[in-house]
């Protein structure tokens, strides 16, 4: 995730918690229709830990129960996800309720350090959905690209899948663009892994990089959008079997003072349809709170394999299409460091829920929101 610090430079039918079930009825242009949004308070704690860093939301639909991955680098506590209730009453959310937290383990069986003090055996996490065949989770991490005068780490991004008690069960094998480099070649430092989700079936595995990588473009400004990478994995095998790539928006606002910091990329990711995301922007300048939030629906049909092209720039590359869903900017409300996204429950109206999490980036200048809509 790139961290937000405010002031500083610093009719739809569902298989599960995290896919569309893809039928003939689905809506080739899907509308989302604002509900209402809750706040869970700064620094709440739950079971001894502090509630803030949410970075993804997922549903299991069979036990009405909410999966949130933290992104704390286990500074606070430890790495860890909660598990939560969300109360709806007349299509509205009044209420969540924290059900569970599990530490999330290394393959050796033991918790995450603290990055302050060993970040080589730290955790970056970003992204998390449940897998209701196998009864396990799928987690990403940024890892960290840290270059300094007399403090270097270079970890790599992962994918891994978890039993549902925290524990280390297996990796996924990420291509070789995704490992991080002292030289300005791969990813981005904090631009890496942000979202994931599941196809229909649980065959295949989606996830995207934030920012470009360094050989497929440049950052987004102001007047240009960058190029970025969705990868699709097959979750038997748990190897990269496509790449495509996907255009950006530019940044929303120019930043105050204007050399200030400014960003825009992809922080989260949801299945809709055959060769369909739901995918979400999320644009923040510095000298304005509020973060523009934008989600396309984008299409891979004809966007070209770029899994072994070395760099988007080159010719022939067709990128995915995307068609705007939804500008948060538009409903008049206040719309924070939104990072996840999943479809819910059917509400009492017949119509498919979807919510998103912001993540507060454990500052108290920060919100940590729930927003709910309808598709309509």
């Amino acid at each position: 995730m790139r961290k937000l610090v405010y002031l500083t430079l610093l009719s739809l039918n569902f298989f599960s918690c995290s896919s569309l079930k893809v039928t003939n009825t689905v809506n080739p242009n899907p509308k989302l229709k604002f509900v209402n949004a809750i706040e869970v308070p700064f620094n709440q704690e739950f079971k001894n830990t502090v509630v803030g860093g949410l970075s993804s939301i997922d549903y299991d639909s069979k036990n009405d129960l909410y999966y949130f991955i933290c992104d704390d680098r286990a500074v606070y506590n430890d790495a860890r996800f909660y598990t939560a209730k969300i109360q709806l009453d007349a299509d509205t959310i009044k209420k969540i309720t924290f059900q569970d937290v599990v530490s999330l383990k290394n393959a050796a069986g033991a918790k995450y350090s603290n990055w302050e003090k060993y970040p080589d055996s730290s955790i970056d996490p970003e992204e998390m959905r449940y897998n209701p065949k196998t009864k396990s989770v799928v987690w990403s991490s940024e890892g960290a690209r840290v270059i300094a005068k007399d403090f270097t780490v270079i970890q790599n991004p992962s994918l891994q899948t978890a039993f549902l008690n925290g524990s280390y069960i297996n990796d996924f094998s990420l291509p070789k663009n995704l490992n991080m480099q002292k030289e300005e070649k791969g990813p981005r430092s904090n631009g890496v892994l942000e979202g994931i989700t599941f196809n229909s079936d649980f065959s295949k595995l989606y996830t995207n990089v934030e920012e470009p990588l360094y050989e497929d473009d440049q950052e987004a400004t102001t007047t240009k959008g960058g190029m970025i990478r969705l990868f699709e994995f097959d979750t038997k095998t748990r190897k990269n079997t496509a790449q495509y790539g996907y255009l950006l928006d530019p940044i929303a606002h120019e930043p105050n003072p204007h050399t200030g910091f400014a960003v825009n990329g992809i922080s989260t990711i949801q299945y809709y349809d055959k060769n369909q995301l739901l995918i979400v922007e999320r644009s923040y300048s510095v000298g304005k709170q509020a973060c523009t939030i934008k989600v396309y629906l984008c299409d891979l049909t004809n966007a070209t394999n770029v899994k072994d092209i070395a760099s988007l720039q080159n010719e022939g590359v067709q990128l995915a299409s995307k068609k705007l869903v939804l500008n948060m900017d538009d409903l008049g409300i206040f719309t924070d460091n939104i990072e996840g996204i999943t479809f819910g429950p059917k509400l009492a109206n017949g119509k498919q829920s979807i919510l998103f999490v912001s993540d507060n980036n454990f500052s108290d200048k920060q919100k940590t929101q729930v927003l709910l809509f309808e598709v309509e």
